[in-house]
């Protein structure tokens, strides 16, 4: 009886916690960052579904409460920088957005590893966090 008892409680709390809103806006992209081919691909693949406004909202950033870790991802991401809010940067905060992305990047700390598990092809191989690397510290 507990058992069935805590289960039914379990699943209604479950269905409430579906009730809390969760934004997941997508505003309208302003500049996009001017770089190579190659490393544009590298950045869409490995950084725009949390650093600019072209977040992809898979299935299960619908689903509390791995909604709100998605949501709150993004909005933590694009408040530290937003590709598709490039304009706004003076030259000096562009070039220290680019550092830490070479600091990141080198440290294998972004793409994140529990982004990186979902989401195979975000996971950057060596040659590719070269390129970009090369490309950032250029700038």
């Amino acid at each position: 009886m507990k058992k069935t008892q805590f289960l039914l409680g379990f699943i209604a709390l479950g269905l409430v916690i579906q009730l809390v809103p969760v934004s997941r806006t997508n505003p309208p992209v302003e500049a996009d960052i001017a770089a190579p081919a190659e490393v544009q691909a590298i950045l869409r693949t490995s950084c725009y579904d949390c650093h600019s406004n072209e977040t992809v909202w898979p299935w299960y950033s619908h689903v509390a409460p791995v909604s709100w870790l998605v949501a709150s991802d993004a909005s933590g991401a694009r408040g530290k920088f937003n590709f598709s809010t490039w304009n706004r940067y003076s030259a000096a905060e562009r070039s220290v957005i680019l550092s830490r992305v070479v600091h990141e990047v080198h440290e294998g700390d972004m793409p994140p590893w529990y982004y990186a598990l979902k989401h195979t092809g975000a996971k950057l191989s060596p040659a590719q966090r070269s390129v970009l690397e090369a490309w950032a510290a250029a700038r």
